[in-house]
């Protein structure tokens, strides 16, 4: 049922993105007859309307040039994001907890689906890692953006005396591929596979069979873990799944990476760059290093409000790219 779903979901999408173009050209259409009586005879009334309608019809276009900005090959695809804190034991642990309930947020205020796949917790609070798979129309296209290290300031509430603290977390977006673009076959002497006891948060949904999964692809490093799944052969499954993801990215980013270097092109937005800093003390700001766009409302970011960042980054880095 999940390709037909995929293509319910797509052409549902369409549908509203032709309503919301046609409305629009009602609207521009509506207001051009009211332009036209004005040039005849002087209604301020009638101007103020206009002048009112001109700022919405002026949002609503910004809305929709947002859209030709996901253009990318993979824009409309779902994604992998996965969370690492960095250095700084159960502060970092704790950054990494509060950007993994920021992106939950934004993915139910944009009715996107999502599923744990693996979740591991810190040792006194927070989380060592988490990887979750979303669904949703162009969701990589506009979670892209959001790859790279997060950095928070703060006073920290593990500190009994109180000192400001910087806590740095990594994350990390990847296109969930769809299975007829990856060439790619992991043979069993490819890979190291490793089971465990699922480590839940606790209570009636920790596993008490050994079914999560651990997968090391030899040659390059990369692991992968899923626990989701209450059954170890399932949950090698989608171990595979998100490991061939990974292999299929790293292909590439390394032919873009000599392309780069065939065009001389020296932009360096990704992952492991320091992206946006959350700054809670001695002032509220968040700031996106890489379009400068910032807002006071640090609370209204982590409850998962980041249109305004990730609008930016597509009007400014992508439309760079482009050029």
């Amino acid at each position: 049922m999940e390709k037909p779903n995929t293509v319910i979901s797509e052409l549902n999408q369409l549908k509203k993105n032709y309503n919301h173009v046609r409305k629009l050209k009602d609207k521009i259409n509506s207001n051009l007859e009211m332009l036209n009586v004005l040039s005849n005879d002087v209604d301020h009334e009638l101007e103020s309307v206009i002048l009112e309608e001109s700022k919405d019809i002026q949002k609503e276009l910004d809305e929709i040039s947002l859209l030709l900005l996901l253009n990318g090959p993979y824009d409309e695809f779902d994604c992998i994001l996965e969370i690492h804190p960095g250095a700084g034991g159960t502060e970092s642990c704790d950054w990494a907890n509060m950007l993994y309930r920021m992106y939950t947020r934004y993915c139910d205020s944009k009715n996107y689906k999502y599923e744990v796949i693996d979740y591991q917790a810190g040792e006194e609070a927070g989380i060592k890692s988490v990887a979750i798979i979303i669904h949703g129309v162009n969701c990589y296209g506009y979670l892209k953006s959001e790859k790279g290290v997060h950095r928070l300031i703060r006073i920290s509430p593990f500190d009994s005396n109180s000192r400001r603290h910087t806590s740095f977390a990594s994350v990390d977006i990847t296109p969930l591929y769809q299975t007829k673009d990856i060439e790619i076959e992991i043979k069993d002497s490819d890979i190291r596979v490793d089971v465990y006891r699922s480590s839940g948060k606790g209570g009636q949904g920790v596993n008490t069979t050994d079914s999560a999964v651990r997968i090391t692809h030899l040659e390059t490093g990369i692991v992968v873990t899923c626990q989701n799944e209450r059954s170890q052969i399932r949950n090698k499954e989608i171990a595979l799944e998100v490991l061939k993801n990974k292999l299929y990215q790293k292909q590439l980013e390394e032919r873009q990476k000599e392309l780069s270097n065939i065009k001389g092109n020296n932009a360096d937005i990704n992952f492991g760059s320091q992206i946006r800093t959350y700054t809670m003390h001695p002032y509220s700001l968040v700031k996106d290093h890489r379009t400068n766009c910032e807002t006071a409302n640090v609370n209204k970011v982590l409850d998962g409000d980041l249109d305004m960042f990730i609008n930016e980054y597509l009007k400014k880095v992508m439309k760079y790219e482009e050029d």
